[in-house]
């Protein structure tokens, strides 16, 4: 999976707590909505000590201070007689609400605040655009799709960032040819584009099918911050989900070198492309690409990263036997038996073993193997005749072959088996 974190505008992006400013004080700064449609009323607030802690309170919900902004602004709500009071002090606590994870309240209390509508166009369209970054937390996309298109409408005001909070919505709703004009769009109104954009950008294309187009931001964002963790994992699954495996190698070796591998996954799937790479080896030495899935492994372990776990044992077991090292296979297998809930890391400690005719050894892992259960329960019994007929113990071998036949898997070859030795019918 692609490593994009949530793009939902979060709270502390949001625009700041509009302060009253019924004084007039601030009335000297450019509109922010020059050309708005909608006619500013009067404002009411001329009580001091309401407009004191009007103040007070909304300082204390930006700073996320529920129980004073509570305090202060709620009697405002209740029984201030001014309608300005009232919609600011809604707003403050609808910041307070969503900050404790009450989005649906925060959504209520901003929908009162802009019914109420007794405030400056700048505070008005800043609720209208702040109602709809709610909307996209609370995960009711075409809400705020519809609240972003009425304050563009109402506001006469476009911006990058309500492009990007519209495109998010479109791709959560799997919009994407819509999601990825939205970003595009952003994008093309700033020379400073949030680096989350074109984040968002390449999951529209990822998830829509355009692979290519998403690897190629993907490249460009590794290009662009070579030592972002974030950027080095989506390039990496965009090559693997596109089966360039040796691309994806290559940047894992680069990655690795700028320390980004920070996670047992990654190791993991390092080791994993080194064992693709060496089974693909047609004509050179599977070896060395198998050792150094080994490795990369054994620097996890040693580093704490990777856990010393069955699946991992046997992961660098099968690495081993890909190089054609038996013995160092069948030692890392042994090492998971203690730790598998199945018999599987013994089954394959036993073939390993078998094939170095080390039979004893073999004998009691392969036995094990089929008492703790095997996915392929028919090989498991024919690789343990195979380890009796090298004990010369022909009516064992011929016992586990009977017991091999009843696997549906194995049967025709156990049958066989039995015949060239003679045994039944």
């Amino acid at each position: 999976m692609l490593a994009g974190a949530a793009f939902a505008l979060m709270l502390a992006s949001t625009p700041a707590l509009a302060s009253d400013n019924s004084s007039g004080d601030q009335q000297k700064a450019a509109p922010q909505y020059p050309n708005a449609t909608r006619k500013e009323p009067k404002l009411d607030l001329t009580d001091k000590k309401e407009q004191e802690a009007l103040n007070k309170g909304l300082d204390a919900a930006q700073s996320n201070n529920k129980d004073q902004a509570t305090q202060l602004l709620q009697p405002l709500i209740d029984s201030s007689k001014s309608k300005y009071a009232q919609a600011l002090a809604l707003q403050g606590l609808a910041r307070v609400h969503a900050m404790n994870n009450d989005l649906p309240g925060g959504i209520d209390m901003l929908k009162r605040a802009l019914d109420n509508g007794v405030m400056p166009n700048d505070t008005y369209f800043t609720l209208e655009l702040e109602l709809a970054q709610f909307y996209v937390l609370n995960q009711q996309y075409q809400q705020a799709i519809d609240q972003v298109e009425k304050w563009r409408a109402e506001g006469k005001k476009e911006t990058p960032e309500s492009y990007a909070l519209e495109g998010e919505a479109y791709y959560r709703l799997q919009k994407y040819s819509e999601s990825i004009a939205a970003i595009k769009k952003a994008q093309s109104m700033t020379d400073k584009p949030d680096p989350r954009w074109n984040q968002l950008l390449m999951l529209d294309y990822n998830d829509s099918g355009q692979k290519d187009k998403a690897a190629e931001i993907a490249k460009q964002q590794v290009a662009a911050s070579p030592t972002d963790p974030t950027n080095f994992h989506n390039a990496l699954s965009l090559d693997i989900q596109m089966q360039k495996y040796d691309d994806a190698l290559k940047l894992m070796e680069d990655g690795k070198s700028k320390g980004l591998l920070n996670t047992e996954n990654d190791y993991v799937t390092m080791a994993k492309l080194y064992m693709n790479r060496a089974q693909g080896q047609s004509t050179q030495d599977p070896g060395p690409d198998s050792e150094k899935a080994v490795q990369v492994m054994q620097e996890g372990m040693t580093k704490g990263v990777v856990k010393p776990s069955a699946q991992n044992y046997e992961l660098m077991g099968d690495a081993h036997m890909i190089g054609g090292d038996a013995t160092a296979a069948a030692e890392q297998y042994k090492k998971a038996v203690p730790l598998s809930s199945d018999g599987e890391a013994a089954y394959k400690a036993g073939v390993a073993l078998v094939t170095q005719n080390e039979y004893s050894a073999a004998k009691p892992l392969l036995q094990q193997a089929i008492s703790k259960g095997v996915k392929h329960k028919g090989k498991a019994y024919m690789a343990l005749a195979q380890a009796n007929v090298g004990l010369k113990d022909k009516a064992a071998a011929a016992e586990a072959v009977m017991e091999a036949q009843k696997d549906p898997e194995t049967a025709a070859q156990a049958k066989k088996w039995l015949k060239e030795a003679n045994i039944g019918g």
